[in-house]
């Protein structure tokens, strides 16, 4: 399919050429995170002020969790659609043929950088410089273990950074714009900011601030996470003013979903994970000097796949094959409230869906997936808090909701959610990371061998590998035959040692004898509150051996414990396979 651009006018409008981008998302920030939307607790002066120089979008939906959010955001398209379908174990990778936005603008001449939580495939082709950003500072997993002086990543290689991770990134992020700027480029820079997502580590002039205010301890942690978001937007907006870049720069503002704490919430039913309104709405803020008028306020619905497509227009962009868009400009309504143009904005669904339950929004409904107890409808003009459900009613209205999503759900899901395989031996990246978090465990979470959190999410690690029955195993994609060494991440404790581990690939295999103890304490971390997610700890990483892969295509890889000494094998983090070309 090819984009198609529509006209952009508004009526004195100034244009300038190939205007800059700047995308701003946050991670678990709640529509009621931000002081304009009723919110006393919180301070949030340049939200604000961003929200009021130019369009707030009041309806503006999201799914109800990070990943898929992220992955409809960069495409335009329905997350099921790009393959993406959860947070961990490689559910959260999106298909390498997906076209974003950074690769429309990047074919329209802009120079594109990323900086932040990318959440959407960790390994090239599927990592954010394979999906078309030139410059990526940040990580790939859906949270970071610690925030302060932690390691990152820039284009495939790992340093070790200072600071609080959303001032650095935020250091990265005006260094980067500066340089573009300086060449007279137009750039876009996406800052997918990983905050106020745990653990619970903020600077401490914010987090005094807000635990003195007598507020529930995670509240003052994420208002004053939020603050600290909001101290870092004031730099980069300053920076964009000193570079009399202003009037030719697009500011786009948004979260990924619902609050990930009861908290203030704007009286909306649901957090995060939810299919309800305070699950799915959030903030969306846009400005464009000259173009977009201030102090506009827009209440139809509107969605994150409207966000390509709505940049597309804004930027002049020239069309390039695309797969088909669910999302459309919102340029139109933005014509509406100026009244510049008279344009129809028909009515319309929007869908989201998590864990097998869904739900369909319109203008006025909410239907709702209650599983057990079936679908429930909400009027949301006259019960904007989900109170009271009158699905006896409008039985014909719930049909019909039901109906457009079990249509809308049997189109994007066509093509099924099979495991989208790791891809090794990429020539552009000869070198590949299998997170453990990635890995599925065979023959279950619990039987002989299980992850060190209840769930497996990001920087989880293998652990309580006591049957030799047992094994993890990777899904990947050689694409490229060869050499490839193989090394593991590893921690074992003295009765670990002497084990003997085995990879093997198509095939071919490679086993090593663990010979060395490695059992350090976890990595002293800054947490304000105890967290859920596991701690870091420092790995040790072995070299298993050579294998000699003469077929591509898509295996399982299989990590195996041939014998061990003690009552269990050791604990792994990480298999690194790496190329070796001549």
């Amino acid at each position: 399919m090819t984009l198609i651009v529509g006209s952009l006018f508004f009526a004195n409008a100034v244009f300038a050429k190939s205007p800059n981008v700047l995308l701003i998302i946050t991670d678990d920030q709640g529509f009621g995170d931000v002081a304009s939307h009723g919110n006393s607790e919180i301070q949030t002066p340049v939200h604000d002020r961003l929200a009021s120089e130019g369009v707030r979008f009041d309806r503006y939906y999201v799914s109800p969790v990070c990943a898929p959010t992220r992955a409809a955001l960069l495409t335009g398209r329905y997350h099921p659609r790009t393959g993406v379908h959860g947070v961990t174990r490689g559910h959260e990778v999106m298909r390498d043929d997906e076209v974003t936005i950074a690769e429309v603008l990047k074919a329209n001449g802009y120079s594109t950088g990323a900086f932040g939580k990318w959440h959407n495939g960790e390994s090239y082709p599927h990592h954010p410089n394979g999906q078309g950003f030139d410059e990526f500072i940040g990580f790939c997993a859906g949270h970071w273990n610690n925030y302060f002086d932690t390691p990152l990543e820039r284009n495939g290689e790992v340093f070790q950074s200072e600071g609080f991770i959303i001032d650095t990134l935020t250091d990265y992020a005006i260094d980067w714009i500066q340089r573009q700027n300086e060449a007279n480029q137009p750039w876009f820079c996406y800052l997918p900011y990983n905050t106020p997502h745990t653990p619970w580590q903020v600077p401490e002039k914010f987090w005094k601030k807000y635990q003195g205010k007598g507020l529930e301890p995670t509240t003052a942690c994420a208002y004053a996470m939020v603050e600290n978001i909001d101290f870092n937007m004031g730099r980069l907006l300053a920076s964009i003013d000193e570079m009399q870049q202003r009037e030719n720069t697009i500011v786009v503002f948004m979260t990924d979903n619902g609050a990930n704490t009861d908290r203030f919430n704007a009286g909306m039913r649901g957090r995060k994970g939810s299919n309800h309104e305070g699950g799915t709405r959030v903030p969306l803020f846009i400005r464009y000097p000259n173009v977009i008028p201030e102090g506009l306020k827009v209440k139809e619905i509107s969605a994150h796949i409207d966000i390509l497509p709505t940049l597309v227009e804004l930027t002049g962009s020239n069309s390039i094959p695309t797969k088909p868009l669910d999302g459309k400009s919102l340029v139109p309504l933005i014509h509406k409230q100026t009244g510049s143009v008279d344009k129809i904005w028909p009515e319309r669904t929007l869908f989201t869906v998590w864990k097998g339950k869904g739900a369909a929004r319109t203008q006025k409904w909410r239907a709702v997936d209650g599983g057990k107890s079936g679908w429930i409808l909400f009027d949301m003009q006259n019960d904007p808090g989900e109170t009271k459900n009158v699905a006896e009613k409008n039985s014909q209205v719930l049909n019909e909701l039901v109906k457009s999503y079990e249509q809308w759900w049997a189109e994007v899901s066509t093509e099924g959610f099979d495991p989208i395989p790791t891809v090794i031996g990429h020539s552009d990246r000869p070198e590949t990371l299998l997170s453990a978090h990635y890995a599925y465990l065979e023959p279950a979470q619990g039987q002989g061998i299980s992850y060190q959190g209840a769930n497996g999410w990001a920087n989880d690690y293998v652990t309580n590998w006591t049957s030799a029955e047992a094994y993890a195993q990777w899904p990947v994609e050689v694409v490229n035959p060869g050499q490839y060494e193989v090394s593991i991440d590893y921690i074992a404790d003295e009765e670990a040692v002497g084990s003997v581990l085995q990879v093997e690939l198509a095939g071919q295999k490679a086993f090593v004898k663990v010979k060395d103890v490695h059992n350090p304490p976890v990595i002293p971390s800054p947490d304000r509150i105890p967290r859920k997610e596991v701690y870091a700890k420092e790995w040790n990483r072995l070299i298993v051996g050579m294998l000699n892969v003469e077929q591509t295509g898509t295996f399982d890889l299989r990590l195996k414990g041939l014998s061990k000494p003690g009552k269990q094998f050791p604990e792994i983090k990480t298999i690194i396979l790496r190329r070796i070309i001549d």
